[in-house]
């Protein structure tokens, strides 16, 4: 069937990212619509559907088998069937599989609708009390060092999702970085054990080595001060490997940079070591 004449459509629903009550009346209407519901976790979401008395097919859609079901499903949206798209909590494709179904949707010419709903991002940048104005969310955040440093240095509110694992470690970063930084720890969100914890990046980092945060973590940044990273931290690296080229040592190179330009030298040391090597195996 020709995409114009296409009667199918998917329905991106956010489902409840904790407490079940959360749920909007059009999103129990789209599932009890929807010929098929594409989900992360047919178990999880079948909990949820029982919970409303909702009967419906369901079909998994994960990471791990997105393009190939993806595509089945732009068959079935051709033939005219109406496809809901969930994920285990929140609203599909923000960190959550979903991305190459609605892609696959819009390239074939079949309507989307996207409800509104929970999103434990929203969630935890109002609660977390830092400015709002302009924020950016970074999924889950980074690994390696250099990369996490990066991250810190946003001049807009940081959002991103944490392991109760990796959260002291990222607080110590920041705290070894900026320690007067404002930040929210918002854990269990919507929970019966919810738990939002304002402070400094100082005070966080050692409430949190000495009691490990459990559950779902959210951590809220606030903005970095100028200079703090970002452009500025990438012309400062490029200064440091300018100085390296004229016979300077690496730590020698960052301490002078880091006193022309306020970056931290540590952290333009960590950043040069784990840049690549270029052609003249010079970092």
């Amino acid at each position: 069937m020709s995409p114009q004449f296409a009667s199918g459509r998917l329905i991106v629903c956010p489902t409840p990212i904790g407490n079940l009550e959360d749920i909007t009346l059009r999103v129990l209407a789209a599932l009890r619509e929807a010929d098929v519901v594409a989900c992360e976790d047919t178990r999880r979401t079948r909990v949820l559907l029982e919970r409303y008395g909702v009967s419906a097919k369901l079909i998994s859609y994960h990471e791990h088998n997105e393009p190939e079901r993806a595509a089945e499903l732009v068959r079935r949206m051709h033939h005219g069937e109406t496809v809901a798209l969930v994920s285990d909590a929140g609203m599909p494709l923000v960190s959550d599989p979903g991305f190459v179904l609605v892609r696959a949707c819009v390239a074939a010419g079949l309507a989307v609708e996207v409800l509104p709903g929970p999103s434990a991002a929203l969630a935890a940048l109002v609660a977390s009390a830092l400015p709002v104005e302009r924020w950016r969310f970074d999924g889950f955040l980074p690994r390696r060092r250099a990369d996490l440093e990066r991250a810190f240095s946003a001049s807009e509110t940081l959002v991103a999702f944490e392991s109760p694992r990796r959260l002291v470690a990222s607080l110590a970063v920041l705290a070894e970085l900026d320690p007067e930084r404002r930040v929210a720890v918002c854990r269990e969100l919507t929970k019966l054990h919810e738990q939002v914890i304002r402070g400094t990046a100082a005070e966080l980092a050692e409430r949190f080595a000495d009691a490990p945060a459990r559950g779902e973590v959210v951590l809220v940044v606030g903005p970095a001060p100028p200079g703090a990273g970002g452009p500025d931290l990438r012309e400062a690296l490029a200064a440091v490997r300018r100085l390296i080229g004229a016979g300077a040592k690496p730590r020698v190179a960052s301490s002078v940079v880091a006193g022309l330009t306020g970056s931290g030298a540590n952290a333009l040391y960590r950043a040069l070591m784990e840049e690549p090597e270029d052609e003249s195996g010079t970092a």
